[in-house]
């Protein structure tokens, strides 16, 4: 069973920057590939970015391509995204997903295990 625990999310001016985390539980944390999805008012839950197991290979919308920066820490069993430019259409509420076959995918289906979400919102 892997645990996740988002945050990091608030109110942000536009323009303005977030850095979300996403601790996960699980001795074998390095092995997960892991991914942020969003899902904003009255959408269905989108692909943001991902990371691979080691770290080496990185995914992202073409929404987030130039201001959002996905990394991960195992030694911390943390993922984070680091969001710049941030913009209204920015606001949802992002989630952290763990792939335990490590590779990375923009599919949600491919993720096994979720996150509860962390709210972010940018205002204009």
């Amino acid at each position: 069973q892997v645990q996740l625990v988002e945050s990091g999310g608030r109110l942000v001016q536009a323009g303005g920057s977030l850095r979300l985390s996403c601790s996960a539980s699980g001795r074998t944390f390095s092995s997960y590939a892991m991914a942020w999805f969003r899902q904003a008012p009255g959408k269905e839950r989108e692909f943001g970015a991902a990371i691979n197991w080691t770290g080496g290979r990185t995914y992202y919308a073409d929404s987030a391509k130039g201001r959002f920066t996905i990394s991960r820490d195992n030694a911390k069993n943390t993922v984070y995204l680091q969001m710049n430019s941030l913009k209204p259409e920015d606001t949802a509420v992002y989630y952290c997903a763990a792939d335990l076959r490590g590779h990375g995918s923009l599919s949600q289906d491919e993720y096994e295990y979720w996150g509860q979400g962390t709210q972010v919102t940018v205002s204009s």
